[in-house]
């Protein structure tokens, strides 16, 4: 398993062979408050770096959701439409958004690392 990195859009993403997983961050998800929808990408539709590709919909907000990197939404989460409080619950895991195929990964070096989205975080 490869190193989850962050996207200044409270993005992560984390790189399995030349599949990414995105979901939000855990302080996204905290900011929305209860999640209550999620308009899930389709699949196959080619998005690019910084690119929105979804909306997810709190009991607060609607907000945007952008992809980390350029690629083509290989998959998305089916359970969130279901039960879109699982991003509340696991977003850095289970609440997973969607799936890229990745097309350009010298992108993935320009995302930050924990740490540095730690001290982004504070900078906010």
């Amino acid at each position: 398993m490869s190193e989850k990195k962050y996207s200044k859009d409270h993005e992560w993403i984390e790189i399995n062979n030349d599949l990414a997983t995105v979901g939000i961050t855990n302080h996204a998800q905290e900011s929305l408050g209860d999640i209550v929808f999620v308009d899930l990408p389709e699949a196959g539709k080619e998005v690019l770096a910084g690119g929105e590709v979804s909306v997810i919909e709190s009991v607060k907000a609607a907000s945007d959701i952008y992809s980390p990197m350029d690629g083509v939404i290989a998959e998305v989460n089916d359970q969130l439409l279901e039960n879109s409080a699982l991003i509340n619950e696991d977003a850095e895991n289970n609440g997973w958004i969607f799936k890229l195929k990745i097309t350009n990964i010298n992108q993935f070096e320009k995302l930050m690392n924990k740490n540095e989205y730690e001290n982004f975080l504070k900078q906010e």
